[in-house]
């Protein structure tokens, strides 16, 4: 099964369903009163973690996902119905960004994680809702708000406690494949490991997860061979296994290679703890590699393995069963550059903000005033009515006129505009 870890998506929730107009009409009943009712809520788009899955490759040729709009409301108070939620099942450990923003809006990281990408639309008001003294018969409703959209990039991260690293065909694909149940492609050529592979390592009664990833080589950090599709998947790990072949022409020149890529690619991985294999040391020139190895870097810990036949692998598991054991989970990202938002957190909207456009031209922009402009039935006069009102409550003219603002000049609210007409000049 190919391995897809990255995608594009177009996500678009439901509009709220509008409000109608609408009054009773009842034989016995003539004056029965405004009976509008409410239009139903759109449906959101939420990300929810599936175990099952261990790649994206269901959304590879999604491109976009787009939830059913809320119905209209019905005569007779009746509530239009709302839409279902649509659920995007991912992987343990994938992450969602707002291409525009740059933002990341979700981090699902935890077996339980669930976030809305998308909130749905509001429904309208009915004019049951307007119904007053005053007023005993409205003939205006309000429409639905449209739903959210987004331009995001779904990454998946993988999780691991232990990430094997090292040069191509030094054998991490062998040794996950004694530890664990996992089932990697084995040969002895690089790069047979195209797909990050996981495995469940149990060590007497604790355990964890190890991830074999594609082999590295010089120049890696900068995208060569299969260059950042490996990096990106260890940023996750607390510790690093650093395979390497003992038999090799030169080991210590391939450690220091495999270092310096995670020392260039952003993410801290060079603080990641290191724990070095020795492997493959049945082979000739095994014994006289490692001796200089440990000569030139004493302080390193090492252990010497052939993992084709088992050997040496269960003091290695020990050691890295009471090594995480002190390690804390290391935070993906700089939380002192990254604000990562806890999304759809309430906060009190500021009502507009004015732009002078030049030659008598204004605009007038803002969450509060745009949920109110789109709220209006503008086919409507009484809606308009209520639409005007609305703004002088929000003291829309005084901050005009306060900008400088002069009669006759255009104002403009999304797509709509007016002549302002100053009453104290």
């Amino acid at each position: 099964m190919q391995f897809i870890d990255k995608v594009t998506l177009k996500l678009k929730a439901g509009n709220g369903g509008n409000g109608i107009v609408a009054f009773k009409r009842e034989k016995y009943n003539p004056l029965g009163g405004p009976s509008g009712g409410d239009g139903g809520k759109g449906g959101s788009i939420i990300f929810k973690v599936d175990t099952n899955k261990s790649t994206l490759l269901d959304l590879r040729y999604a491109k976009r996902i787009k939830a059913e709009d809320g119905e209209n409301g019905k005569t007779n108070n009746m509530y239009g119905a709302s839409s279902d939620d649509v659920i995007v099942k991912v992987p343990l450990g994938t992450i969602v960004k707002d291409l525009d923003t740059d933002e990341i809006v979700a981090d699902l990281n935890t077996l339980d994680s669930c976030e809305v990408i998308c909130q749905g639309g509001i429904g309208g008001k009915g004019n049951f809702h307007f119904k007053s003294a005053r007023n005993s018969a409205p003939e205006y409703r309000t429409l639905g708000t449209p739903g959210q959209e987004r331009n995001v990039l779904v990454e998946l991260k993988l999780l691991a406690d232990v990430g094997l690293v090292g040069l191509p065909s030094v054998g991490k694909s062998t040794l996950l494949s004694v530890v664990s149940n996992a089932r990697p492609e084995i040969a002895d050529y690089p790069f047979t490991t195209l797909k990050p592979q996981l495995g469940m390592v149990k060590v007497d009664d604790s355990s964890f997860v190890m991830a074999d990833l594609p082999g590295l080589i010089e120049g890696a950090s900068q995208g060569k061979g299969l260059g950042h599709e490996f990096l990106k998947h260890i940023e996750r790990c607390r510790l690093i296994l650093h395979v390497l072949d003992m038999g090799h022409e030169d080991p210590i020149h391939d450690y220091e290679v495999i270092n310096e890529e995670l020392k260039l690619y952003p993410g801290n991985l060079e603080t990641r703890p290191q724990i070095v294999i020795a492997n493959k040391m049945d082979l000739d020139n095994a014994a006289e590699n490692l001796q200089k190895f440990k000569e030139r870097y004493p302080e390193i810990e090492i252990f010497e393995t052939i993992t084709l036949i088992n050997e040496g692998l269960k003091p290695v598991l020990y050691r890295v069963k009471d090594k995480l054991k002190e390690l804390p989970q290391f935070p993906l990202y700089d939380t002192a550059k990254t604000d990562t938002k806890v999304i759809y957190k309430y906060e009190e909207p500021v009502p507009f903000t004015i732009f002078n456009e030049g030659n008598g031209v204004w605009r007038v922009e803002g969450e509060k005033i745009t949920r109110l402009f789109l709220n209006t039935d503008f086919d409507n006069d009484d809606s308009v009515m209520s639409f005007s009102r609305a703004l002088s409550h929000m003291k829309l003219d005084d901050a005009l006129r306060a900008k400088g603002c002069r009669n006759g000049d255009r104002v403009f609210i999304q797509d709509y505009s007016f002549d302002f007409v100053d009453e104290e000049s």
